[in-house]
């Protein structure tokens, strides 16, 4: 019978471990993953190279074990009502992964309508927290479904501030505006480019960059050398697998 540790990790697995990676020695700040595989790897993350993050219950309890994903925490670290929540998040000490519905090149993100925002196509959540996240505490995006219709060459509406929108706000948008990566089912990308603009800082196994090209709607900064995802080691896999994600909801999320 084959270990669960002995199988090839899938593309899920990468991209959690992707995720996992943007909460890295981050010390004693709040994670705030947003979807199945960013609520994975921060669990992981605690687990591993980071034992210091905070988790929560997704409501309003800091929580001192590491549930798998779906189930219940056991031990309860403290009371985080909204007030607090928000107190934490203006003063820097969280760092949300959240989605996007569009996103371009210099990480403007929509999550709150396609079309004109007079006459909208669709209506979509709104713009929520969004400006807050984006210009008071680290954030990252997490997009399981890389395409032409997400990667887009300008949002339809502005939601998360991106480096040119606060560049062009002035030194109050700028001063703690932090966009640390965005991983999507086909690779990484960071904004660590003399303009801002969003790089390609590496590939999921079985990804070309010809494929990452043809599912982005504007020019991505393309290093000469573009280097694979890093692997999970087989410690972190048994801990996705057995402990974190034993339902494997994270294939739910990225195709194989």
């Amino acid at each position: 019978m084959t270990s669960t540790t002995e199988r090839t990790a899938t593309r899920a697995e990468y991209c959690v471990i992707a995720c996992a990676e943007a909460w890295r020695d981050a010390g004693e700040i709040l994670a705030s993953p947003m979807g199945t595989v960013p609520a994975v790897a921060a669990r992981l993350a605690k687990l591993t190279f980071s034992p210091d993050l905070l988790l929560t219950d997704g409501e309003a309890l800091l929580i001192g074990d590491v549930p798998a994903v779906g189930a219940a925490s056991a031990v309860t670290e403290g009371w985080l009502p909204y007030r607090r929540h928000l107190t934490m998040v203006m003063g820097g000490r969280r760092h949300v992964m959240m989605g996007a519905s569009q996103i371009d090149r210099f990480g403007n993100q929509n999550i709150s309508c396609i079309g004109d925002w007079e006459r909208p196509k669709r209506q979509l959540l709104g713009v929520r927290g969004a400006p807050v996240n984006t210009l008071n505490n680290p954030v990252s995006y997490w997009i399981p479904r890389h395409s032409t219709r997400v990667f887009v060459a300008k949002v339809d509406m502005i939601s998360g501030v991106g480096h040119d929108s606060a560049a062009a706000a002035g030194p109050a948008a700028t001063r703690f505006h932090d966009l640390r990566r965005v991983v999507s089912d086909l690779g990484v990308f960071d904004f660590a480019t003399p303009d801002r603009a969003m790089r390609l800082v590496s590939l999921h196994p079985g990804v070309t960059v010809d494929q990452v090209r043809e599912a982005t709607g504007f020019e991505l900064v393309l290093p000469d050398d573009v280097p694979a995802t890093r692997e999970p080691t087989r410690e972190e896999l048994r801990l996705i697998r057995d402990v974190v994600d034993p339902s494997g909801l994270r294939d739910r999320e990225v195709r194989a």
